[in-house]
């Protein structure tokens, strides 16, 4: 059974990525989700400089998964190469996430990930709770149009648009194929918080958070069943994915391959695996040779 894809000209053993912002900043953690199954990780977002991020408390579960505003904390462009390295030398593919707030901040990081030896990019469009940065750029298209079109003047690696829930996020998504965009990812986390009633407060330190788990998997499946139809550039599927069942849904609405991101939290690393087997099993006993068989199966 062939469980590999190949995302532009990035080829992982199975269809599942560990999501940016989880276990990001650390080589061994990284390097130990690939050990644990994940076809390819993702790094935490990094900024030009160093980001404290949100004071406590910054994450919550819910009933039905997480709201966080971590504030996109992480060491700076200068710790790239310090992350990437180890992890490259073990022969695990990996995705550096890049947070700039300016066309030529997107440059600058770009140009730092590439040099560390990272096999791609990943644009985070998306987050919902940083100032002046994430979903307030990946809401406009013609800005994230004029990002990518710049990045693959420059860059040579596969540079991937992760864009969140938004009023234009089609729109966004055929412009950021237009620019050039090698993959697409989909979606990030929906803004929402949460109001402790005795304290008659918001429970978050920055009131407003990005809610992530089951809550947002039917939407994340509509997103990248709607976005599916009119572009024709790879799609990966996050949000809420916690078993094979809904890493199926995703290959079904059009995703070509998935990341896991909260779900670790309560299922651990060996979800990875779960996952894996799962889809295997799934393809053997429906008959299919490949993953590539059953991607996009959901429009006929």
């Amino acid at each position: 059974m062939d469980l590999s894809v190949t995302i532009a000209n990035l080829r992982i053993r199975n269809p599942t990525m560990l999501a940016s912002g989880i276990l990001g900043t650390s080589p061994s953690l990284l390097i130990r989700a690939y050990q644990e199954g994940a076809g390819a990780v993702v790094t935490k977002s990094f900024t030009k400089e160093y980001r404290e991020g949100y004071k406590t408390p910054i994450i919550i579960a819910t009933k039905c998964g997480y709201i966080n505003a971590v504030g996109l904390a992480n060491p700076g462009k200068e710790h790239i190469k310090e992350i990437v390295n180890p992890v490259k030398k073990m022969g695990v593919p990996i995705i550096v996430s890049l947070a700039g707030s300016t066309k030529e901040e997107f440059r600058e990081l770009a140009l730092e990930a590439e040099d560390s030896g990272a096999d791609g990019l990943e644009l985070n469009l998306s987050c919902p709770h940083a100032e002046k940065r994430g979903l307030e750029i990946g809401s406009d298209p013609e800005l994230v149009y004029k990002i990518i079109e710049q990045l693959k003047e420059d860059i040579r690696i596969p540079v991937f648009a992760k864009l969140g829930l938004s009023d234009n996020i089609i729109t966004t998504a055929i412009k950021a194929e237009e620019a050039g965009a090698d993959g697409l990812v989909l979606i990030n986390t929906v803004r929402g918080m949460l109001i402790d009633i005795w304290t008659k407060k918001p429970v978050l330190s920055n009131k407003f958070g990005g809610i992530s788990g089951p809550a947002i998997h039917p939407i994340a499946v509509r997103v990248v069943y709607e976005v599916y139809e009119k572009v024709n550039i790879p799609i990966i599927g996050v949000g809420g994915i916690d078993n094979w069942e809904s890493a199926i849904e995703m290959f079904l609405a059009g995703a070509k391959a998935v990341q896991i991101g909260s779900a670790i939290a309560y299922e651990g690393l060996d979800i990875f695996k779960r996952i894996v087997n799962g889809i295997r099993n799934y393809l053997i006993e429906n008959g299919y040779g490949s993953i590539k068989d059953i991607i996009g199966l959901a429009h006929q």
